[in-house]
């Protein structure tokens, strides 16, 4: 069973629920590490906790949601081992998976548009790596840089 580490901001509250009921449907286990209403709350809270879930292989893939998604994405690849990609359509969530092996998706509540999301979601789920040469010589660059701090 895949289980996903979800987080969100205040802004990403509504997102996340509504992301949350319809990946609990597809029987899909999901971990939400908050927010859990949209009193305001600050997205390094609860973005890195998910992140932290990831990285520690305690579940598949994490998706994060704030406002303009800038801000969980910066706090999730603050994480080693975590390669979390904004996406704002369904494209960018393929090469994501497909080039960059994204093990976290970030989502904009705010620029993305809502007949879009679901779709974006399921790319980003059943998409998997290329294991193209060039794709794993840039991943383990990335890697390489992440042990040098």
């Amino acid at each position: 069973m895949l289980k996903i580490s979800m987080a969100s901001d205040h802004a990403g509250y509504q997102l996340k629920v509504l992301l949350k009921d319809y990946l609990v449907e597809r029987d899909i286990e999901v971990i939400d590490f908050g927010s859990y209403d949209t009193e305001s709350a600050d997205y390094p809270d609860t973005g890195f906790l998910a992140a932290q879930d990831v990285a520690e292989g305690k579940s598949d893939i994490g998706i994060l949601v704030c406002a303009t998604g800038h801000g969980m994405n910066m706090v999730a690849n603050k994480v080693k081992g975590i390669r979390a990609c904004l996406c704002l359509n369904k494209e960018s969530a393929k090469f994501s998976r497909q080039h960059n092996d994204a093990n976290v998706l970030v989502l904009s509540s705010k620029q993305t548009m809502s007949t879009e999301i679901f779709q974006i979601v399921d790319v980003f789920l059943n998409e998997s790596f290329s294991n193209e040469e060039r794709h794993l010589r840039r991943l383990n660059k990335i890697k390489d840089y992440e042990n040098k701090k």
